[in-house]
């Protein structure tokens, strides 16, 4: 996470909550050091941002500081909380719990009603879960996407045959049971569709397609319209 991102998710931290957060905790939910929240916390306090606290104790934002608020007709945040709700039959554990803490910063900005359309769970998305992949995380592969970064596979495919390839993730399909990675497989030279439960294992390469993926997205994009009615297009991020 870049510093300027991580300065903010720290303020939006302090801002929802009610008490005291320590050092280790913001450094837990941010996935980085200890020490590195302490320098943060140092920069924050230069730039005149009220936060009041100590190490070992824990620190709070002080009353008067906000940041701009974003303003959601009732429609708007009802259209978030299902997309949320969405999230929650994904197996990505990272993006549900993104998704919760999403609630929990705009529902703390919001005045009510609004931050009870946020709260009250009226909305639900109905069906199962899908499960979490065994052989590969989807942070890791969100990160490669974002990055354009190869990634080094070993696939099972529906007949159970295994593959070792290396492919330029594209993007990710959340279905309802499952989910698929888009990808330039170099084995076939072609993009191709896989499915994350079969993947056995899935890790970075250190090697990177910089500047290709907007390129090869959009011819994705233009075939998958071109071959599939609207109605069966996934939704991907």
């Amino acid at each position: 996470m870049r510093k300027a991102s991580r300065l903010f998710e720290i303020i939006q931290i302090l801002r929802v909550s009610r008490s005291p957060v320590t050092a280790a905790d913001i450094a837990a939910q941010l996935e980085v050091t200890v020490r590195s929240i302490y320098r943060d916390i140092a920069a924050l306090q230069a730039m005149r941002v009220p936060i009041a606290g100590e190490r070992g104790i824990g620190y709070i934002l002080r009353p008067g500081f906000d940041l701009p608020p974003l303003m959601f007709s009732v429609e708007e945040t009802e259209a978030i909380v299902l997309g949320m709700a969405l999230i929650e039959r994904t197996g990505d554990r990272d993006l549900q719990k993104a998704s919760e803490r999403v609630v929990a910063k705009i529902a703390a900005a919001m005045p009510e009603p609004l931050r009870q359309a946020m709260t009250s769970r009226a909305l639900h998305a109905w069906g199962g879960s899908a499960p979490a992949p065994e052989g590969a995380e989807f942070k890791s592969i969100r990160t490669a996407i974002r990055d354009e970064e190869k990634l080094s596979i070993g696939y099972r495919d529906e007949a159970g045959v295994r593959t070792s390839r290396t492919v330029w993730p594209l993007a990710l399909i959340y279905y309802a049971g499952a989910a698929v990675v888009v990808a330039w497989c170099e084995l076939r030279q072609a993009i191709r569709n896989f499915r994350i439960d079969r993947l056995e294992s899935c890790a970075p390469t250190g090697e990177y397609f910089l500047k290709q993926g907007d390129r090869l997205r959009a011819a994705w994009i233009a075939g998958w319209r071109i071959n599939q009615p609207a109605s069966d297009r996934p939704v991907s991020i």
